[in-house]
């Protein structure tokens, strides 16, 4: 479970002055949002750890901070459009729509600044440590909570090299565009308050939301975009594969998947809304200008 916020404006179509009614049923709507999104493949889960993961091997994590912008084309059933909310019952809402979203997936993978020296090292057990685990010793440590590394610019996937005939995998942007879907309850608590809660679905035309999508970066790839700075190198080895277990960085069988490309992100949430009601006529608006 992770934070995330939203302003929304609604209903912009207004019911006709000589209807009788105070609600159209569909409506519009657009949605500034923030939400972030995490996951860490090296935590404990269900009294697991280490080993005993699925994909501790893998040993991925990340964190998106996705601003977003929307409209969206909502429909309200209403028991009695010719009442106020606030003297019905619960009102049932659905909608979806279209936005754009900024986010850069980053990763806690050192302590302090991005330096090999700073590295973590992720023991079979379970533990990380400030050494390699063949070396038989080292200190436990925790990790320190700060996503220092970008993951875009350490081209996780190989992004941006070249093989004999064309660049074999095109960079990302932090730029996506979402298919925001949901539905709720809305409650009148009074003239001017509304309460609701709504279960919310988004879709995205993206599968780099977590930087997991196809193959390890291969250190042929690696070595090429980072060409004469075998600092860079390394660092970009550890950041595509933190737990050394993914890949040998070769092309073959032990080249595992970093993720599944058949599938775009998707991440759902639940959204508590504080509503207040402002009167807007745009007639009169316009007359104090006149």
């Amino acid at each position: 479970m992770s934070p995330g916020i939203a302003i929304t404006v609604r209903n912009f179509i207004s019911p006709s002055e000589v209807s009788g009614m105070k609600y159209t049923p569909f409506n519009v709507e657009t949605r500034l949002s923030w939400h972030r999104i995490q996951y860490d493949e090296t935590n404990a889960v269900a009294g697991k750890s280490g080993s005993e993961l699925r994909n501790y091997g893998r040993g991925l994590g990340f964190r998106n901070d996705l601003f977003g912008l929307s409209t969206h084309l909502s429909y309200t059933y209403y028991p009695n459009r010719r009442l106020p909310l606030y003297k019905q019952s619960m009102a049932f809402f659905a909608y979806t729509g279209v936005g754009i979203y900024y986010g850069r997936p980053k990763a806690d993978l050192f302590r302090g600044s991005v330096d090999i020296d700073n590295r973590y090292f992720f023991w079979s057990d379970g533990t990380i440590r400030d050494q390699a685990q063949s070396s038989g010793q080292g200190n436990i440590i925790e990790k320190d909570g700060e996503y220092e590394t970008d993951l875009i610019e350490w081209r996780t996937e190989g992004q941006g090299s070249y093989d004999e005939t064309s660049m074999s995998k095109k960079m990302y942007s932090p730029w996506h565009i979402g298919i925001p879907m949901a539905m709720g309850f809305r409650y009148g608590l009074n003239k001017s308050i509304t309460l609701s809660v709504e279960f919310g679905y988004y879709y995205f035309f993206t599968d780099y939301l977590d930087d997991a999508s196809k193959a390890y970066a291969t250190h042929k790839q690696i070595d090429q975009y980072f060409a004469g700075d075998p600092v860079k190198q390394e660092i970009a080895k550890y950041i595509s594969d933190p737990t050394g277990l993914g890949t040998d960085g070769f092309v073959g069988p032990r080249t595992s998947r970093r993720g599944n490309s058949k599938l775009n992100d998707t991440y759902s949430f639940i959204n508590f809304e504080f509503a207040y009601k402002i009167n807007w006529n745009p007639k009169k608006v316009v007359a104090m200008f006149k």
